[in-house]
């Protein structure tokens, strides 16, 4: 069983090994950086191997995927406890070299656990919700397949096992299987929300962490179309100004924020994950606030004291030193001064420091399907 310190989820199952880097959210990958480099040098963990290779600013991925064993591969049929699992911490299930028919795989061991919850994060949306409608119709053929071609020596009576893909499951998608994008910026937010969206799936969620820039999720633009994608409504340009009308169209079931932590974590301003929050308790979406990463940012407060999001008050002259722009542990933050925000600072405390607190509370709010 592979327990997790990650606080949405309760393990990790990890069938394949491997990932390349697509967008500023994985230059500082702890995947990549600290668990690859060490399974890739433990000669139990062949699927880790050739997958990361040194450079200046640390390991990165080569874009190599590995396939585990089917010990690690078939684990949680072996777990009867139910659990919810995050499905490939340190890979992309749907990255450009991993093929259909280990993708087949790992939905045919998520379907023959019906007793668990898998989450499913890709950063390859496209490929994600090609996948999904090319299985929408023949999933049922594709998945028992890979149980009869694959896993006959490891499950005993296979064929039943196929039966079962086949009676529990009539409808499509999996009710246990969540399926969500991580976008880390308003970019990312418009490629990959559309695309998840489109994608059939029991519960749609986003992982906006690290979080590198501020996101508007009810106003987004996916090409001539304006999206709200937490309650469902999309709308054209409408120069006469008139109420957008909801098209049924899906919507956000969850939002995770989080900011960086590890080597060269990069902060995350103090209004961005207050500001998804607010929109997601209008829509009435569940959101989760897993921390604020290694950097604690403190604002103006009254007087000469600044308060931090941990809790913390203090004058400001014991709080900023007077060299904060050539101490390591400060960033003074006026790299992110615009005329509506006041001035901030950061101080690198890290993650457990930090907290994981907005405005002093706790956001823990899951899809009320969960167990």
């Amino acid at each position: 069983m592979a327990e997790t310190k990650i606080q949405w989820t309760e393990r990790t199952w990890n069938p394949i090994a491997g990932c390349s880097v697509v967008s500023p959210g994985c230059t500082n990958c702890y995947a990549m950086r600290r668990v690859a480099p060490r399974l890739a040098a433990n000669p139990a963990t062949p699927q880790y191997h050739g997958t990361v290779t040194p450079s200046k600013a640390g390991h990165v991925w080569t874009g190599k995927i590995g396939v585990a064993s089917d010990t690690k591969f078939l684990e949680p049929l072996r777990i009867k406890i139910p659990a919810m699992w995050f499905v490939n911490s340190t890979s992309d299930l749907f990255h450009e070299n991993v093929p259909d028919e280990v993708i087949d795989r790992v939905f045919a061991v998520m379907a023959l656990c019906p007793q668990h919850t898998f989450q499913v994060l890709t950063k390859r949306s496209k490929r994600m919700r090609e996948y999904m409608a090319k299985r929408s119709g023949d999933w049922a053929v594709s998945w028992t397949r890979a149980v009869d071609f694959d896993f006959r020596p490891i499950i005993q009576r296979p064929d039943e096992y196929g039966r079962l893909l086949m009676r529990n499951y009539g409808p499509f998608p999996l009710p246990n299987v969540w399926i969500g994008v991580s976008v880390e910026d308003q970019t990312r937010a418009d490629e990959r929300i559309p695309d998840l969206l489109a994608t059939p799936a029991a519960i749609r969620f986003i992982s906006a962490e690290p979080l590198l820039g501020p996101i508007q999720l009810d106003d987004m633009c996916d090409g001539f179309k304006f999206v709200d994608a937490l309650r469902g409504n999309w709308w054209h340009d409408n120069p006469e100004g008139l109420n957008p009308i909801s098209q049924g169209h899906e919507k956000l079931d969850w939002v995770i924020v989080g900011g960086e932590s590890g080597s060269g974590a990069r902060p995350m301003h103090p209004d961005w994950a207050p500001s998804i929050r607010d929109q997601c308790a209008a829509a009435g979406v569940p959101f989760f606030f897993k921390q604020w990463g290694n950097w604690l940012p403190w604002e103006p407060e009254h007087g000469p004291c600044w308060k931090a999001q941990n809790g913390r008050s203090e004058d400001h002259h014991v709080l900023l030193p007077d060299d904060i722009d050539q101490d390591p542990k400060w960033d003074d933050g006026l790299w992110a001064i615009s005329n509506e925000w006041e001035h901030f600072a950061f101080q690198n405390v890290g993650t457990k420091a930090a907290g994981r607190r907005i405005d002093g509370i706790e956001h823990n709010a899951m899809p009320e399907a969960a167990r």
